[in-house]
């Protein structure tokens, strides 16, 4: 049997150690396990009824076309409008790009300004595509240690020491996936102080997690605490975790003119134009009721402090509080060396992610997924029922490794 070879660049990548995660836990619920699946990036909660209404309505009127490559005239004029209701940002719709998910937007940017030998720096723990698209775009990830001691967050220090002339992107990402950090407008302003001293970089600001945040946080975007970036900016959002439309498949993002129109290059080449009936409905969206975020937040927010207290209780685990998103990024340091009940060594978070998942059927991302070991990411976004017995099994679990 001959075998094809695989292109140089796939062979940089890793597949996704989420959606490995969530696709074993989901093998074993299949096989009759009884396994809970804290790996997914997903809210648990539904798509609002008047998105989905909107979603039928354009089906019923035949809004089932091809649509301009990215994005419908409607769709970004309501782009264009949130961000200057949410963020006081100013973009015209021809500063706007839509693309069939978050993970595109980001993709067409790199493939459209990369090139071999360049580099996208990216502070760790770090969202696991980031690394992997500018791989797959020729580029080298350079990674800025952002971690626990430093409250998950970038110093403007540390980026300093990671831009080099051949720094081509900065990737900033508020509230974090895996970690829930988020900065605040002051903390904005300093990396932006440094980003203003290297006017070769661009800088990519995901803001997917913008809505999820507590404790009275104040969300901020980069351009809005450092002005002077607008030029060189590109601010990603998208519908996904505000509105629990991840399988719409709808990112969107703002930013100069030249960048907007060559990711539509690519897409014109690739995936031409996202969904039109989950464009539709993202207009519904963006233009509609948003008061629903504040139960669902609120649930969030109560799930959050619910396992930060069986966090608490666990031996050799910590974590900090997040500000936002939905995650829990928890150090497992106090674990590595011992041995788990059902005898499994643990020398790394794989280990202690592996028996975790094998001994109490809760399923966790390890840290070394997200570039920061030993730890590991559990989700909220799930009921409270699911995450009360989860973090039961966690806590057990902990108390029975020697």
């Amino acid at each position: 049997m001959t075998t094809t070879p695989l292109s140089d660049a796939l062979s940089r990548v890793k597949p996704s150690a989420t959606i490995a995660v969530s696709q074993k836990a989901r093998e074993l619920k299949a096989a009759g396990r009884d396994v809970i699946g804290l790996g997914a990036g997903e809210p648990d909660f539904d798509t609002p009824d008047h998105v989905k209404q909107a979603a039928i309505d354009a089906i019923r009127a035949g809004k089932t076309k091809y649509t301009n490559v990215d994005g419908v005239p409607e769709l970004k004029e309501a782009i264009s409008a949130k961000f200057k209701r949410d963020n006081a940002l100013d973009y015209a719709p021809a500063q706007v790009n839509v693309s069939p998910g978050g993970k595109p937007v980001i993709y067409n940017a790199f493939v459209a300004t990369l090139n071999p030998g360049d580099q996208v720096v990216i502070p760790t723990p770090y969202w696991v595509s980031y690394p992997e698209m500018a791989r797959l775009s020729g580029a080298e990830p350079v990674f800025a240690p952002a971690g626990v001691d430093d409250g998950f967050k970038l110093k403007p220090e540390t980026l300093e020491k990671a831009i080099t002339p051949k720094t081509r992107w900065v990737i900033l990402n508020s509230p974090s996936n895996p970690t829930g950090a988020a900065y605040t407008r002051g903390e904005l302003a300093a990396l932006g102080a440094v980003l203003e001293r290297h006017p070769h970089v661009l800088i990519l600001t995901d803001d997917m997690y913008e809505h999820i945040v507590y404790d009275g946080f104040e969300f901020t975007t980069l351009v809005q605490a450092a002005p002077a970036l607008y030029a060189r900016t590109l601010t990603m959002n998208g519908v996904s975790k505000a509105y629990a439309m991840t399988g719409w498949r709808i990112g969107f993002a703002a930013g100069p003119q030249w960048l907007i129109q060559a990711m539509a290059k690519v897409m014109s080449q690739t995936t031409s134009n996202p969904c039109s009936i989950s464009q539709w409905a993202s207009v519904a969206a963006l233009n509609g009721d948003h008061d629903f975020l504040v139960a669902r937040n609120a649930a969030f927010k109560r799930r959050r402090d619910a396992m930060l207290e069986k966090i608490a209780a666990a031996p050799g685990l910590t974590a900090p509080t997040p500000e936002g998103a939905f995650y829990i990024f928890s150090d497992c340091s106090g674990l590595i060396g011992k041995r788990s009940a059902g005898g499994v060594k643990l020398h790394t978070d794989l280990d202690v992610c592996a028996a975790l998942l094998e001994e109490e059927g809760v399923a966790v991302v390890p840290g070394a997924a997200f570039g920061a070991e030993p730890g590991f990411r559990l989700s909220y976004a799930t009921d409270d029922a699911a995450l009360e017995e989860a973090g039961q099994r966690i806590v057990r679990f902990c108390r029975s490794v020697e």
